[in-house]
């Protein structure tokens, strides 16, 4: 059985004077095509930003990938280290229901 990992961007809080990110909020999500899902979620809080930057991207140019990449290098190896840990909790999910069955011995 295939997992399968999503990052998401849930939201961002930004300075709509300049266009400055202040905190991306952010989701990973493992899941098998039988159901079974195993969520992390984090804050990457920016504590400084410069509008002047010739790399300075204004919040509302801005695109889901730009800021994931922003997540994932502050992340960095624990990137990695959370996509194997969710992908982990939804094998160990799929293994426990393999195991486990429901029903009532007296009803056909």
């Amino acid at each position: 059985m295939a997992v399968t990992t999503t990052w998401k961007v849930l939201d961002m809080k930004h300075n709509p004077a300049d266009g400055g990110v202040l905190e991306v909020k952010w989701e990973l999500r493992a899941s098998a095509d039988t159901g079974e899902t195993a969520v992390e979620g984090g804050e990457l809080k920016i504590d400084s930003y410069d509008p002047s930057s010739p790399n300075f991207i204004p919040f509302a140019n801005l695109t889901e990938e730009t800021v994931l990449n922003w997540v994932w290098e502050d992340l960095g190896d624990k990137k990695a280290e959370i996509e194997q840990d969710r992908t982990d909790k939804v094998n160990a999910q799929i293994a426990r229901n393999a195991s486990e069955a429901t029903g009532l011995p007296w009803s056909n």
